[in-house]
C-alpha cells in the first residue's frame, strides 16, 4: 500500500476520527511516511472505498505533482492531502483543479496575511511563492470515470533545507502560512474545500469565473509557455486564454511559464 508503520490514532495531535468527521471526510487514513497519498487513494478508489474517503501522511516519499514531477512532502512540513470523489458529471472532471483552486484558496486565506492568488492550471500563491499544489487524477471505465483521486498539497512551515519548492522547471520560492497555524486546522479546511469543489457540476459558472478573475496571477502578464502571448483570463471549460498576434488562443493543458 506504500506506506511505512501502522495507521495513527492522531494527526497534529488531534484524533483522525474527529478530523474526519470535521472534514465531511467519509474516512480518513493517516500515515507517518508514506510513499504518496496519491497512489493509496487509487487502491482505496478500486477497492470500492466511498467518495470522501482520505488519506494524510506526516511525510512522502514519493510525492509528484503535474507530469510527475517530485514534490517536497518533507515530515511535519505541511498537508500532504488526497481524497477520492466519485463524480457523475464527466463534464465537471475537465475543471476540477480549478475549482478544487477556488475553494482552497477561499479556505486557507484565513490563515496566512498575504493575499492567495491562483496559477491556471492548478498552484496556489502568494507573494512569498508557492503555498499549494493541486494534482486531479481520474481511473475511468469506458467513458465514465470510475473515482478521481484529488490530491492537495499545502505548504504550512519550512521544512529543514533550502526554502524551495521542487516540482517546476526550477525552484521555486516556496510560501508558508502563519507560524501559529496547526496542520489539523488546515486539513480539515482543505478537505472541506475538495469536497466543496467536488460537488461542482458543469463549466465554471460566470461567479466562478469573477472569482477566478479576482486571484487571476497570470492575467495581463506576457508568457513564455504553454504559448507566447498574453495571459487574458480563462475560459469557463477551463482553458487559458492568451492573446497573439493571430487573435485569442485558448490552452487546454500544459505548464505555465512567465516570459518575465
Amino acid at each position: 500500500m506504500g506506506a511505512s508503520g501502522a495507521l495513527l490514532a492522531e494527526y497534529d495531535g488531534v484524533a483522525v476520527a474527529a478530523l474526519a468527521a470535521q472534514g465531511g471526510l467519509a474516512g480518513l487514513e493517516a500515515y507517518g511516511t508514506i510513499t504518496s497519498t496519491l497512489d493509496r487513494a487509487h487502491l482505496l478508489g478500486a477497492s470500492g472505498a466511498a467518495a470522501g474517503m482520505a488519506v494524510v501522511a506526516e511525510a512522502q516519499g514519493a510525492g509528484r505533482g503535474r507530469h510527475g514531477r517530485p514534490w517536497d512532502s518533507a515530515r511535519e512540513a505541511g498537508v500532504w492531502l488526497t481524497i477520492v470523489e466519485r463524480p457523475l458529471d464527466t463534464a465537471a472532471i475537465g475543471v476540477l483543479a480549478l475549482r478544487t483552486g477556488l475553494e482552497l484558496a477561499d479556505a486557507l486565506a484565513p490563515f496566512t496575511t498575504e493575499a492567495i492568488r491562483l496559477k491556471w492550471p492548478n498552484d496556489l500563491w502568494t507573494a512569498s511563492g508557492k503555498l499549494a499544489g493541486i494534482l486531479i487524477e481520474a481511473r475511468w471505465r469506458g467513458p465514465m470515470p470510475e473515482w478521481v483521486a484529488v490530491g492537495v498539497g499545502i505548504n504550512v512551515r519550512a521544512p529543514a533545507g533550502p526554502d524551495v519548492q521542487r516540482g517546476d522547471a526550477a525552484t521555486t520560492p516556496r510560501a508558508m502560512l502563519r507560524a501559529e497555524t496547526r496542520r489539523a486546522e488546515v486539513l480539515v479546511a482543505a478537505a472541506r474545500a475538495v469536497r466543496l469543489a467536488a460537488r461542482g457540476t458543469g463549466d465554471l459558472t460566470a461567479l466562478e469565473l469573477d472569482r477566478w478573475h479576482a486571484r487571476d496571477l497570470a492575467r495581463g502578464r506576457e508568457l513564455a509557455e504553454p504559448m507566447a502571448g498574453r495571459a487574458v483570463g480563462v475560459r469557463a471549460d477551463g482553458a487559458l486564454l492568451v492573446k497573439t498576434a493571430g487573435g485569442v488562443q485558448p490552452i487546454l493543458s500544459g505548464s505555465l511559464r512567465f516570459a518575465s
